[in-house]
């Protein structure tokens, strides 16, 4: 296999030349890989990973361990383009997440195993600290329960603040309790997604840019997969669906009855507004959460260049919209007032949004991730990841380990 890089300020996918897939071959075009099929009785690959956020290529660097022939596809020029590069850079510690759902246990572990993959790679990162303030006594209620789901939840090292103890450490901020959250930080996102992809990429991962999965269709042994409208088509012997805000239609095109099955996700836009000059902060601050977790609240987090951006909010919209609603500036404010009294309408302007993949609806009980192996329905080798929100970030590598597990038993 003769492969070349494709350079454009970060290592993309291999430009290949000339390669034998076991039935099919690629010939190569700048930054992407074109594949098809010569041979409709064999799979040109063992594991098609669709769709290149940080889950996926979590996912493509745990299955490429065990696995020779992994090819990640991804609609975008590079990876990381939506919901991975468009959120608050968290790590988060697992508190709210009720005890038993794969988000408490994938976040307590993720934290541990993100802290070590930054150490080790040099991924830029900070274990800052949170605090979660309540500025009313309901609120002071809602955060002994808060402490109570944390320490369920094996997260021990919290530890309460009396007001003269937050001014303390953060001068600027006002409430009447907090609890201190040692291990959440902050990580520059794309370094992450960066190690991931080259890891996987030595191991002979194929990297598929500027491909839309169009079909999907089982033929009893394996999966076809058309791209681009059938640009072109290829085998795969077992598919991980780590699409995000798509994944639920990339399994209604398997054959699922996403209804039925629960799967249908509900675009949550969140806005972000920072500040200018920005309010001297040295630890996330966050209010006590929406009711369900529906969100965490208009919160207060640093970036690695200590800039502080005000979110994200909790706006349910019908199609993908990344454009900032500049009228919430006002609910904002009042938000950021109440435990940040200093805070001026004026310093706040418009910074970003992002989209989560939620299969809660407004209004509706806590959901849990959906990673689920499809062989009940008929479709084995098929795993979906629907609904990979916060904490997913967090969260990554041991999904990537957990489906890696999954494609091992089934293949």
């Amino acid at each position: 296999m003769k492969r070349g890089i494709a350079n454009d300020g970060q290592r993309q996918c291999h430009e290949i030349r000339k390669c034998d897939i076991r039935a099919g071959y690629a010939k190569g075009h700048a930054n992407t890989v074109k594949m098809k099929c010569m041979k409709a009785s064999a799979a040109a690959c063992d594991v098609t990973v669709i769709g290149a956020g940080v889950i996926g290529l979590a996912v493509a660097d745990a299955v490429s361990r065990h696995c020779g022939n992994v090819v990640l596809l991804e609609r975008h020029h590079s990876f990381g383009r939506e919901t991975s590069s468009r959120h608050s850079g968290v790590i988060h510690a697992g508190i709210y997440y009720p005890a038993g759902l794969l988000k408490a246990r994938l976040c307590r572990e993720g934290n541990r195993l993100l802290y070590e993959r930054c150490s080790a790679r040099g991924i830029p990162h900070r274990r800052v600290g949170k605090f979660i303030v309540a500025v009313t006594d309901d609120e002071g209620d809602a955060l002994t329960a808060i402490g109570a789901q944390a320490r369920e939840n094996g997260v021990s090292d919290l530890v309460w603040l009396s007001p003269r103890q937050i001014r303390m450490h953060e001068p600027a901020i006002r409430a009447k309790a907090a609890l201190f959250a040692p291990s959440t930080g902050i990580i520059d996102a794309h370094g992450l997604m960066r190690s991931l992809y080259l890891d996987a990429e030595s191991r002979g991962m194929i990297c598929v840019y500027r491909s839309t999965v169009t079909g999907i269709a089982y033929t009893g042994r394996d999966y076809d997969v058309e791209v681009n409208d059938g640009e072109y088509r290829f085998r795969t012997r077992a598919i991980v669906n780590c699409a995000g805000l798509h994944a639920d239609r990339l399994a209604a095109m398997a054959g699922i009855d996403i209804d039925r099955e629960g799967y249908r996700l509900h675009y949550c836009k969140g806005n972000y507004f920072t500040a200018f000059p920005s309010p001297r902060l040295t630890h996330l601050v966050y209010p006590v959460p929406q009711k369900y977790n529906e969100g965490l609240g208009i919160h207060a987090t640093l970036d690695l260049g200590d800039r502080v951006r005000f979110g994200p909010d909790t706006q349910y919209i019908e199609q993908l919209d990344y454009d900032v609603d500049a009228s919430r500036l006002e609910a904002f404010y009042r938000s950021i007032a109440t435990y940040l009294p200093g805070i001026r309408r004026e310093q706040l302007a418009v910074d970003m949004c992002g989209i989560r993949p939620k299969l809660q609806g407004p209004d509706e009980e806590y959901r849990d991730f959906v990673i689920k192996e499809e062989s009940s329905l008929g479709l084995p080798g098929l795993i979906n990841l629907i609904g990979i929100e916060s904490p997913g970030l967090t969260s990554c590598i041991p999904i990537g380990r957990h489906v890696a597990t999954l494609v091992k038993r089934y293949l």
